[in-house]
């Protein structure tokens, strides 16, 4: 597959070694792809050291992707060093490196919370996709690709209705624009991941991914190579849909005692 070579890809949310959005940005590198990536904190120079790669194939830049400011910066300066965002990986959310968010019941949250959990996961996508999406149309080539998740558009968990509903407003966003930017070959999808196991993910996390079918949470890279193919040119007639990855944990109603 090489329909990614000498495209331009934004990846946020790539600060973590351990996470999705690093190992997604690792192989579209590796695949031929010019690679940006951001996230929060300047940890991101740390992970744009790992990647390696010459000044015209790699870039790197934080940024607060719930400010829509700081969003316009990013591609601009995207553009000035690589050429304008053909595809752009949704991958900012779930936390961020500087705050804890613990579970909580819907009853017992604050608006703060709530505001915070949409921003982080729902707003940071909003923002980025605007930001790249006319440029998309207008050079009617494009390739979008929101990490939802199992929960939300799938599943619930109790103590995670914030983040259920951002997930599936992901979903919701990525139905709407396949239709709106379809005829402008720009494709729009979601991945639904489960159990993978990440540098955040808790001890009772890892177990409950032991009870997939496949015995085993799923790895980062189980996730980018999903990400890198959906980006493809390969991936031409498939949009508006949600990729499941979650090891057939969703398709089994009795799971082992954990």
């Amino acid at each position: 597959m090489t329909g990614v070579r000498d495209r331009v890809a934004l990846v946020t949310g790539a600060g973590s070694p351990e996470g999705i959005g690093f190992a997604t940005a690792r192989l579209l590198l590796a695949a031929g792809a010019k690679v940006a990536i951001t996230s929060t904190t300047s940890r991101i120079f740390d992970r744009l050291e790992n990647l390696g790669g010459g000044a015209d194939t790699i870039f790197a830049k934080p940024a607060d992707l719930t400010k829509a400011v700081e969003v316009e910066e990013l591609c601009l300066a995207i553009a000035s060093r690589l050429g304008p965002v053909d595809i752009l990986i949704n991958n900012a959310g779930m936390v961020q490196e500087s705050r804890d968010e613990p579970p909580v019941q819907f009853a017992d949250m604050t608006a703060e919370s709530w505001n915070y959990g949409i921003d982080i996961n729902l707003t940071t996508a909003f923002l980025t996709t605007r930001a790249v999406l006319p440029g998309m149309i207008g050079r009617n080539y494009g390739r979008i690709v929101f990490m939802s998740s199992v929960t939300g558009p799938v599943t619930g968990i109790s103590g995670s209705s914030v983040y259920s509903a951002a997930k599936a407003g992901l979903l919701g966003l990525t139905r709407t624009l396949a239709i709106e930017a379809g005829a402008n070959n720009v494709t729009v999808n979601s991945i639904g991941p489960g159990w993978i196991e990440t540098g955040s993910s808790s001890e009772s996390e890892i177990v409950a991914g032991r009870h997939t079918p496949v015995g085993r949470p799923g790895k980062p890279d189980e996730i980018g190579h999903v990400a890198v193919f959906l980006a493809s040119e390969e991936a031409s007639y498939l949009t508006g849909q949600l990729i499941v990855v979650d090891g057939g944990n969703t398709i089994q109603e009795y799971k082992a005692d954990s």
